[in-house]
């Protein structure tokens, strides 16, 4: 009775929280993104104290050394982000236009589809007048923004929340991790911290080694579409980058996507050949170099796990559950994996098996 009660508990506390969480999913975006912040930079900050810094001055430099890295890397890359989408966004007609000439005949001939339901010429028509109205990137974004004083007030409120509360986080968080780990019960104590630290090492893989996999996929990819003349080398790059926290996915979507950038902007095959050889080279580095050496041999999430988490977040909190779907699936996979070791430990699964072999 005792269990059943202590059980029914916890489902009791985990419906509440999944309800306050769906709440207030609006307002914990800067919290999470926060937190996820001062997760990453928590071991430099460890690190740093172990070389005789004081936890502030420790957490002053880490902070600050993050703030110049962001604004550097937006001053940097913003600019020739907003051109090149610009370029792209204008090249789009003549993509549709190829696609309407040289793709829709092919699939109306093969899967007997009927060319006005793919609609291209109003597909086109939608492009290019909202994007004449819009004006360009930065100017559909301040309209955007721009169009609610209580939006814009919002907007900028959660920019500025952000780094106090990772600054904070910074300097209380070995502190916040002691007072939790006092608080839990001593009967379950060992389990639960041996969760925890198995979930740190499966976030650790992901949120600091996949997040550099990525920024070093994405700049080889940039540089190396760059210089076989590719007009929208950074935009293709990092999006091949981004994606590639799914093995493979980053592979496939930036070689399609390059591929047929380059060749709307030569008419011809041979060049799709250097496409391949950045490619190429791009997955031998991340299978032989950048994997081992930022992510290790620590086991990750499977993939399919990793595309479902995402999405599901996404679906039931919006931004705010893409935030937090990997760290919670994470730890649901720590979770998991001690049940089904509990379980072939158990007497339920040993009786099982005795039977099996009698």
């Amino acid at each position: 009775m005792l269990n059943e009660s202590r059980a029914w508990f916890f489902l009791a506390v985990a419906v509440v929280v999944s309800l306050l969480l769906y709440l207030l999913a609006p307002i914990l975006t800067p919290f999470v993104v926060a937190a996820l912040l001062a997760y990453l930079g928590d071991p430099l900050v460890d690190r740093l104290e172990r070389l005789k810094l004081s936890r502030t001055l420790a957490v002053v430099v880490v902070f600050v050394s993050l703030l110049l890295v962001v604004v550097l890397t937006a001053l940097l890359l913003i600019p020739v982000l907003e051109n090149q989408l610009s370029a792209f966004v204008q090249r789009v007609p003549k993509y549709l236009d190829w696609f309407s000439t040289g793709v829709v005949p092919w699939i109306q001939s093969t899967f007997g589809v009927e060319a006005e339901k793919l609609e291209v010429g109003s597909v086109k028509q939608a492009i290019l007048s909202h994007w004449q109205q819009a004006g360009g990137i930065a100017a559909w974004v301040m309209k955007s923004v721009s169009s609610s004083g209580l939006a814009l007030a919002g907007w900028v409120a959660n920019l500025l929340l952000i780094p106090v509360v990772t600054f904070y986080l910074l300097r209380d968080w070995d502190l916040l991790v002691a007072r939790v780990h006092d608080l839990l019960p001593r009967n379950i104590e060992s389990s639960v911290a041996l969760v925890a630290r198995d979930s740190d090492e499966m976030l650790g893989a992901f949120l600091r080694g996949q997040l550099l996999v990525m920024v070093a996929l994405g700049t080889v990819y940039s540089l190396g579409l760059w210089m076989i003349g590719l007009e929208f080398a950074l935009l293709v790059g990092l999006l091949a980058g981004i994606v590639s926290f799914v093995p493979y996915l980053g592979f496939i979507v930036g070689i399609v996507v390059a591929g047929v950038a380059m060749y709307l902007q030569t008419n011809e095959l041979l060049p799709l050949l250097w496409v391949f050889a950045v490619f190429g080279v791009g997955q031998m580095l991340e299978g032989m170099v950048f994997t081992p050496l930022l992510v290790g041999d620590r086991i990750g999430l499977h993939p399919v796990a990793v595309i479902f988490a995402v999405l599901a977040g996404g679906q039931l909190f919006g931004f705010f559950g893409v935030l937090l779907a990997l760290p919670v699936a994470a730890v649901l996979a720590v979770v998991l994996r001690h049940m089904h070791t509990g379980y072939k430990s158990s007497r339920l699964y040993r009786d099982r098996e005795e039977a099996g072999s009698g």
